[in-house]
């Protein structure tokens, strides 16, 4: 019985760490599409709260920051189709690809950055993901 209970306790510590990334995958995939279904609505005040202080003190508002969105990464503002890639703790940095298509559907690869704030996951910034040329 003790070698079936260690046995069973070992596979529970192997499974946890994953888990673990699982639930941050959860937690941060939530954060960026609550911003995005905001961005939808055009509440960006609500928007706003899913930036992290760094992004907030950039911009210093929610509308100028909806400025930002709705004329450099038009895509977000009204995507057509909304993927979530690859989700990714590299030493500490998470960050979470995910896949864009605008109205007209043009694909765009966006990285997220994030942070873990307070009151929960917040994004730290966005970058353009450069992708080869491929017949899409």
């Amino acid at each position: 019985m003790k070698h079936l209970f260690a046995a069973v306790l070992m596979l529970a510590l192997s499974v946890m760490p994953g888990l673990a990334q699982d639930a941050r995958s959860g937690e941060v995939t939530q954060t960026i599409q609550s911003q995005l279904d905001a961005f939808q609505k055009d509440d960006f005040s609500k928007a706003f709260t899913y930036a992290s202080p760094t992004i907030k003190r950039l911009f210093g508002s929610p509308d100028r920051f909806g400025a930002m969105v709705r004329n450099g990464f038009p895509m977000v503002w009204r995507p057509s189709e909304v993927q979530f890639l690859e989700f990714k703790d590299v030493g500490g940095r998470i960050s979470q690809t995910v896949l864009f298509r605008d109205a007209n559907g043009v694909p765009t690869v966006l990285e997220y950055f994030m942070i873990k704030t307070p009151t929960g996951w917040q994004i730290d910034g966005v970058q353009r993901v450069e992708q080869p040329d491929v017949a899409v």
